[in-house]
């Protein structure tokens, strides 16, 4: 990373942005293998199964329910294995480590157990949470409000479960950082995250919102194009399927590099100055049977302002 790691801090949505490109350009090579490898397959998956459920009849429920059962399970899997590559990438950048896809590809299943463990944890979470937001609605209902008086407090309930919603996606997406870079998985590194995003929730928020706008206007273009574009001719469908895939496979890859280096930043907001040996140590652990670095190893000596 060309920005030192004290003014990390100060920087803002462009910045951020900046520095990711910069990653990405610098090591282009090995993310282009990682985004062939790891990336285009799940961003396959994840547009297959709008085409496959839109060809699938009600009435074959069967067919229905396996299809989501193996879409769910190969979209976890290359998910995860995806983030675990990518954010190893980025600190192994940052540490300035010499880096090859073939060592990336030998840590990534080390990682990704681990990640699961996060990802299981953010899910029991958000089951919780959509658990106690379905209960207040149906207390809502039971008590017969008004017709003028519920429209606007289910606008109000609706404006905080977003909000609500979006604030868990950010906590998950740096707790998944964190469960590669530090000794903490499952709810820990929920609750790590929610301590590194004090500060620069704004940030968060607004990277987390901007890297889904132009995600769903790809989504979009395809459902529009490809799925229903019935009146187009074969190849021009075929073309625009493609784009698409190309284009939410840069998006995909775009954003995991943005939440390593969100990571970074707010690291640096809180004063906790990385040590890139240790790091790099714990890093180096991967290649060998998996020993977790004591968190206190990585974390990081706090620097005074």
């Amino acid at each position: 990373m060309d920005t030192e790691q004290e003014e990390m801090q100060f920087l803002g949505l462009f910045g951020v942005y900046r520095e990711s490109s910069k990653i990405i350009v610098s090591c282009r090579k090995i993310f282009s293998q990682i985004t062939l490898t790891l990336i285009l397959p799940l961003t396959f998956i994840l547009l297959i199964h709008l085409q496959l459920s839109n060809m699938i009849i009600s009435s074959e429920w069967a067919t229905y329910w396996l299809l989501e059962l193996t879409y769910i399970t190969f979209l976890l899997i290359f998910s995860l294995l995806s983030t675990s590559a990518i954010v190893y990438t980025v600190a192994s950048i940052y540490t300035a480590r010499d880096i090859t896809f073939r060592g990336v590809l030998s840590v990534v299943p080390r990682v990704w157990k681990r990640l699961m463990v996060t990802f299981l944890s953010t899910f029991v979470a958000l089951f919780i949470y959509n658990f106690v937001a379905f209960f207040v609605l149906v207390i809502l209902a039971l008590t017969g409000l008004r017709r003028s008086y519920a429209i606007p407090i289910m606008v109000v309930m609706g404006i905080f479960y977003i909000a609500g919603f979006v604030y868990l996606t950010v906590i998950w997406l740096l707790a998944s950082v964190v469960t590669v870079l530090e000794d903490f998985y499952g709810f820990k590194a929920m609750m790590k995250s929610n301590e590194l995003i004090k500060g620069k929730m704004g940030l968060s928020i607004l990277i987390v919102l901007m890297l889904n706008v132009p995600s769903s206007l790809i989504y979009l273009l395809f459902n529009k194009l490809v799925v229903q574009g019935m009146k187009l001719g074969y190849v021009e469908r075929t073309a625009y399927g493609i784009l698409c895939l190309i284009l939410l496979s840069h998006m995909l890859l775009f954003g995991l590099v943005i939440q390593s280096v969100l990571y970074f930043v707010c690291k640096s907001y809180h004063h906790q100055n990385i040590d890139k040996s240790a790091l790099s140590d714990h890093l180096e652990v991967y290649h060998g049977e998996y020993e977790p670095l004591k968190a206190k190893g990585v974390q990081l000596e706090h620097y005074l302002v």
